[in-house]
C-alpha cells in the first residue's frame, strides 16, 4: 500500500473514492485520462495513484492541469482542452495499441428525434455499447411542433416524387393513432375497472400503457425517437464507422453528427472513424452490401416467402446433449475435453440427467443462469414478427441477429382487442395505405421505403443463439408483465426447443404462460410499494 505525504494526499483525494485502501473507484477524471491512465497501469510496477501523481500530475508537458480544469470547471477554453487532451494521449500511448486503449474510456451520448429505423442501427451493437431507448408503451407520440407529427422526413423521399404521398399516409397514420388514444383509454376502463386495492397512479398507468400496446402498430418506422448510448471509445467509432457506411442518408448524418460531439469530449478515441483509417473501411462496409445486394437479387430473382409462420426452428446441435454435459463437468475435473467427451458418450440416461439436474436443478428464480457449459449448443430460428414485438426482442445481445429490410409483403398482425373496440376495420385500411405507398417508393427507393411501413407489419429476422442465452430470453420476456406479442414469440421457441431437448429446457420452470387482461398492473402495484418504501426513507 502506498504512503502519501499530506501534500501528495492532497493532490489526489479529488481522484480516488478513497486513499487507504486496495479498491478504489477513479473519479473527476476525464475520460481520455482514465484511459491513458490505465494503458499505462499495465506496464509498470508502480500503483494507479502513484502513476497519476508522478507521470500525469507532476509532469508539466503532460498537460494535465488544464485538461482537468477544464473538466471541473467548464470555464477553459474548449478548443484548448481538446488539443491538450489529444496531445496527452498521444504521449502516453506511444508504443502501446490504440484499439484497446480505446475501450478504457467511454461516453454518454444521446441521439434525439431519429427515427425508428435508425435507432436499430444505434443498437445492432452487441459488445461495449449500453442502449436505451424512447418506450412506445410509457409514451404518447401524438404530440406535434409547429402543425407537424413528429416522424422522419426522409431526404430521398421528400425530394422524390412520392413526398406528398409519403407525408399523406404518415399523417394519416400518425391521426388515427392520436384520435384514438381516449377513446381506447375509455374502453379499457369500462372493461378492467379500479379496484380499491389499486391506487390512482398505478391503473392511471397501466391504463396508459395498455392503449399504448394496443395502438402502437398505427405508428409507421419513420416515428422520432430518442436513444441514449454509453459506450468505450473502441465500440462507438466502429459504430460510426458502421452508419457512415449506410445505404440511408439519416445514418449517415447521425454518424457524422456522433462523431463531432464525441470529439469534443474523447477526440483519440473516435477521430479514426473517418479519414486515413475509417474511410478504407467504410468503403469496404459500403461495396460488400452493393455487392451482396446485386448478388442475392440474381440468385432470388423471382422467388418468395410469403408468411406462414411465426417462429421456425431451422438448425439445431443434433448432439448438443452430450456437449452440455461435457462443457458442464469440464471446470470441475482435471482430464482432458476428450477424456470428458467419451466418458460423457458412454454414459446412460439415468447418468446424463443427473449431472444436469446437479448443473442446473437447484435454480430458485429466473436470475439463477445457467453456467457457460450450456453456451455448448446452439440453436436457429428464422423468425416473422411484427415490428413494434421485434423492437423489443432486439435488445437482446448475447446472440447473433440477422434481419431482412422491413416491408409489407409478409401482412400485418392485428391486435386482438382492435374488433372489440370496433376499430378492426379502420386499421386494416389504415395497413392498407401504408402497403401502397410502400410499394410505389420501394420501386425506386427500396431501402427508403422502410419509412413509411408501420410497426404492424412483420419482419423477417434471423436469430442464432445458445442454451444459456435461450434460458435468459424466454424466461424474461415470458414474464406477465411483457406485452403479448413478444411473449407469444418466445414460448414459441421455448415449445420448438422442448421437442427436440426436453431434458436440456426442462429446468427453464420460470416461464409464465398466464394470459391477464392488463399485463402492466401487478408490476406497477410493486412500484407503489417502492415509492412508499421511498416516502419512508427519505420523506415526501
Amino acid at each position: 500500500m502506498d504512503k502519501f505525504t499530506n501534500e501528495e494526499a492532497e493532490i489526489l483525494k479529488p481522484f480516488f473514492s478513497n486513499l487507504d485502501k486496495d479498491i478504489f473507484v477513479l473519479v473527476n477524471l476525464p475520460e481520455v485520462v482514465k484511459g491513458a491512465l490505465f494503458s499505462r497501469y499495465s506496464r509498470t510496477a508502480k500503483s494507479i495513484r502513484r502513476l497519476l501523481l508522478d507521470e500525469f500530475i507532476n509532469d508539466e508537458k503532460m498537460g494535465f492541469k488544464e485538461i482537468v480544469a477544464f473538466s471541473e470547471k467548464m470555464g477553459y477554453d474548449q478548443v484548448v482542452a481538446t488539443q491538450k487532451a489529444e496531445e496527452f494521449y498521444d504521449r502516453v500511448l506511444v508504443g502501446y495499441g490504440d484499439d484497446s486503449v480505446a475501450e478504457l474510456g467511454g461516453a454518454h451520448i444521446a441521439c434525439e428525434n431519429v427515427s425508428n429505423i435508425v435507432s436499430k442501427i444505434l443498437e445492432d451493437s452487441r459488445i461495449g455499447i449500453s442502449p436505451l431507448e424512447k418506450s412506445t408503451r410509457y409514451v404518447y407520440f401524438d404530440k406535434k411542433i409547429e402543425g407537424e407529427y413528429l416522424y422522419v422526413r426522409e431526404p430521398g423521399i421528400m425530394e422524390s416524387k412520392y413526398a406528398d404521398e409519403y407525408i399523406e399516409t404518415c399523417d394519416s397514420l400518425f391521426d388515427s393513432y392520436s384520435r384514438l388514444i381516449e377513446p381506447t383509454k375509455k374502453w379499457l376502463m369500462e372493461k378492467f375497472p379500479q379496484d380499491s386495492e389499486t391506487s390512482d397512479r398505478a391503473y392511471g398507468s397501466t391504463i396508459r400503457a395498455k392503449a399504448c400496446d394496443i395502438l402502437r402498430g398505427f405508428l409507421p418506422a419513420s416515428t422520432k425517437t430518442n436513444v441514449g448510448l454509453f459506450g468505450n471509445g473502441r465500440s462507438l467509432e466502429f459504430l460510426i464507422i458502421k452508419m457512415h457506411s449506410s445505404e440511408l442518408a439519416e445514418a449517415r448524418d447521425v454518424a457524422k453528427e456522433m462523431q463531432t460531439e464525441l470529439m469534443k469530449v474523447m477526440p483519440s478515441f473516435v477521430k479514426r472513424a473517418t479519414g486515413k483509417y475509417g474511410d478504407p473501411t467504410i468503403n469496404f462496409l459500403a461495396k460488400t452490401k452493393i455487392g451482396m445486394g446485386t448478388l442475392s437479387e440474381k440468385l432470388f430473382s423471382g422467388e418468395n416467402s410469403p408468411f406462414s409462420e411465426e417462429v421456425t426452428l431451422t438448425d439445431y446441435d443434433k448432439d448438443a446433449e452430450n456437449k452440455v454435459i461435457a462443457a458442464a463437468l469440464y471446470p470441475f475435473t482435471d482430464v482432458s475435453f476428450e477424456t470428458i467427451k467419451k466418458k460423457v458418450k458412454a454414459m446412460d440416461k439415468e447418468e446424463k440427467i443427473a449431472v444436469i439436474n446437479e448443473y442446473i436443478g437447484k435454480r430458485e428464480n429466473r436470475r439463477h443462469k445457467p453456467g457457460r457449459g450450456f453456451e455448448h449448443t446452439f440453436y436457429e430460428f428464422d423468425l416473422a414478427c411484427n415490428y413494434a414485438s421485434y423492437r423489443d426482442l432486439h435488445r437482446h445481445r448475447v446472440l447473433t441477429q440477422q434481419r431482412q429490410d422491413l416491408g409489407t409483403t409478409l401482412g400485418f398482425d392485428l391486435p386482438p382487442e382492435m374488433k372489440e373496440l370496433g376499430i378492426d376495420k379502420e386499421f386494416s385500411e389504415k395497413m392498407l395505405l401504408a402497403k401502397k405507398t410502400n410499394e410505389k417508393i420501394k420501386s425506386e427507393m427500396p431501402k427508403q421505403s422502410q419509412y413509411v411501413v408501420p410497426f404492424a407489419y412483420r419482419i423477417r429476422w434471423s436469430n442464432y443463439l445458445n442454451l444459456r442465452e435461450l434460458y435468459h430470453l424466454v424466461e424474461l420476456r415470458s414474464t406477465i408483465h411483457g406485452h403479448p406479442d413478444y411473449r407469444r414469440i418466445v414460448l414459441k421457441m421455448f415449445d420448438e426447443v422442448n421437442k427436440v431437448h426436453p431434458r436440456l429446457v426442462e429446468h427453464m420452470k420460470f416461464i409464465d404462460r398466464r394470459e391477464i387482461g392488463l399485463e402492466r398492473l401487478e408490476s406497477e402495484k410493486k412500484i407503489d410499494k417502492k415509492i412508499e418504501q421511498v416516502k419512508k426513507k427519505y420523506g415526501e
